[in-house]
């Protein structure tokens, strides 16, 4: 395995801590080929050094000595979707906090159209340690870009690593401006404002990945990375 995968893996992970969307908990990991990916070390993803290496895991198979209890959700997303080359799995406030309400952000403005209408919700607030729960948060993402779980966080799923950690930002970014708008919505009922949202078509015209869209966030959140 290249070492660009492991410094790949480490970038993200800091770039999460950084932006705000993990503290003590979190992972990502990056597909290597159709069996196995390599996760981020076990441990609070801003901490992790340079050089610090994380953990291959077979995608199908027990998890590693050593590997936490919900990398489960990694393997059975890339069982299911050939397409996912990248996951995250975070912790952001505006994304859980809306998550309580059953709630998950509307397509309200572009980074919002990423997940049009709105990003699935896996209702169900426990740890998810066994294959059981892994499979079901596999199955409420289906072919989404993200699924938020009630209470318990985000997982974001891209074509690469990078991707996975872009759409963990462009999301909670629509959490914040739907929260917003939820405080607003005295406005809105008394008809002195109304609910504008993403068409279908708009959606699709504007959750574009032209133009270096990904790149450029990705190097926004790894300004500065010793690696």
């Amino acid at each position: 395995m290249a070492d660009d995968i492991q410094i790949r893996v480490r970038k993200a992970a800091r770039a999460l801590a950084g932006a705000g969307l993990v503290h003590a908990y979190g992972h990502c990991s990056q597909r290597i080929d159709d069996k196995k990916f390599l996760v981020c070390a076990p441990k609070p993803m801003g901490l992790i050094a340079a050089g610090e290496d994380g953990h291959v895991v077979p995608i199908d198979g027990d998890l590693p000595d050593g590997v936490l209890g919900e990398v489960r959700i990694h393997q059975h997303i890339y069982r299911r979707r050939a397409d996912v080359g990248g996951i995250a799995r975070t912790m952001p406030p505006n994304a859980m906090s809306l998550s309580t309400l059953g709630l998950t952000p509307k397509a309200r403005h572009g980074f919002g159209a990423y997940f049009y209408p709105s990003p699935p919700l896996w209702d169900d607030p426990l740890l998810v340690r066994n294959d059981e729960a892994a499979a079901g948060v596999a199955e409420a993402l289906g072919d989404a870009r993200a699924v938020v779980m009630r209470g318990n966080g985000v997982v974001s799923a891209g074509d690469d690593i990078e991707q996975a950690v872009v759409f963990a930002w462009y999301l909670e970014d629509a959490a914040k401006a739907e929260w917003q708008v939820l405080q607003a919505s005295a406005a809105i009922d008394a008809g002195r404002a109304e609910e504008k949202l993403f068409n279908a078509e708009e959606a699709e015209i504007r959750a574009v990945g032209l133009g270096r869209i990904y790149e450029r966030m990705w190097e926004f959140l790894t300004h500065g990375d010793p690696e």
